[in-house]
């Protein structure tokens, strides 16, 4: 049987990788509080900022869990689970002990007599920083494996058949925000924090919801179709969404009439109502547009992975010393862009690519 390849995917995953990056290179800049900071911020870039933090990760677990589906119907289930714990968990080892710690060098500099004196301190520590999307990663992966073999059985085949039964229908699909809005809400007023740590479900249960919601509307060509011909409606749908998101985020002053909690609780519906809707219309153009994998698009797709491990290491190091100068923002932020994403490419493909021991430990497919 013929594999169906859906280049939307492989455009989604890279140009989502890069925003992310995109955005650690501007978090200097935008008075936020991150590992390095600029003396001057802009309260403008941290408003545009905001904005796309409810877009990219969302958008990437549900390109995730499509991506699971796919690789699920041509490996078996161990074999599936082998290959994610050697492309997911033994990079994410690596990288915590070798990647990571000039992060916590350079935002704590004072304490340490260089950056061998931080290694010494903190190979072990294993701390996952930026990789804590790695770590959701390998435990969705894991329940991948059941979840695919109970949407395989009689009760899954025919929760997909009414899924796509809703699809097709106008609004459908944009409908189901009403069961992320009863999760996230309901989790958020219990575990309110914000912390990327698995157990906060508030966050990761969140997450796995465009997970799953990526395995069961790739299984489904009546869904994924509906992705594209409902596009536009869910365009319409996304605007109104980030109309009433920086609506909601400029509103004047309600704290006398409305309590800290209920303020809380309509900024995160905010929130997943741009979410949701941008996953929808992100997918939906996508499937339409992007209907071939260039080359060029190949060896991006293989090359991403390291390039995010690698990246937000590579920001803060130049970001220490790019702040010092005496400039301004744009320049300041246009030379970090120019020199991390050149360090990080160079490294992918002069460092990495080349060699089975760093392909391996990078999470890259050794060739024998």
């Amino acid at each position: 049987m013929e594999q169906i390849r859906y280049s939307e995917l492989d455009w989604l995953r890279v140009f989502l990788i890069l925003a992310v990056f995109l955005h650690h290179v501007f978090m200097p800049f935008n008075g936020d509080g991150w590992h390095v900071m600029n003396k001057e911020s802009s309260k403008l870039l941290d408003d545009i900022m905001v904005y796309f933090e409810q877009l990219r990760l969302q958008t990437l677990f549900f390109v995730a869990g499509a991506g699971s589906y796919l690789l699920l119907q041509k490996v078996s289930n161990k074999s599936f689970l082998l290959s994610k714990f050697h492309r997911l968990f033994v990079p994410l080892i690596i990288a915590m002990m070798f990647i990571v710690p000039p992060q916590n060098y350079y935002e704590n500099i004072g304490d340490y007599q260089g950056l061998v004196d931080a290694y010494k301190e903190l190979v072990l520590s294993f701390d996952a920083n930026h990789l804590w999307f790695i770590e959701f990663l390998i435990i969705f992966m894991i329940l991948a494996v059941p979840l695919n073999r109970v949407l395989s059985a009689n009760l899954g085949e025919r929760f997909i058949h009414k899924l796509s039964r809703l699809a097709t229908t106008q609004h459908g699909l944009f409908s189901l925000v009403l069961l992320v809005l009863m999760v996230r809400l309901g989790l958020k007023w219990v575990m309110p924090s914000q912390s990327h740590n698995i157990e906060n479900l508030s966050v990761s249960l969140f997450f796995l919801m465009f997970f799953v919601a990526g395995m069961c509307f790739i299984r489904s060509p009546v869904i994924w179709k509906a992705l594209a011909d409902n596009r536009k409606t869910n365009l319409k749908w996304f605007i109104f969404s980030s109309i009433v998101f920086y609506g909601y985020y400029f509103k004047p002053d309600i704290s006398a009439y409305v309590s800290l909690d209920i303020r809380w609780q309509l900024w995160w519906l905010v929130c997943t109502l741009v979410s949701w809707s941008g996953l929808l219309t992100l997918v939906g153009y996508a499937s339409v547009m992007c209907k071939t994998t260039p080359k060029w698009l190949k060896a991006a797709n293989e090359l991403i992975y390291p390039f995010y491990i690698l990246h937000q290491t590579i920001i803060v190091v130049f970001a220490f010393y790019i702040v010092q100068w005496d400039a301004g923002i744009a320049i300041k932020s246009l030379c970090l862009l120019m020199a991390a994403f050149f360090v990080c490419a160079a490294t992918c493909f002069v460092v990495i690519k080349p060699f089975k021991l760093t392909r391996y430990l990078f999470g890259l497919k050794v060739t024998q």
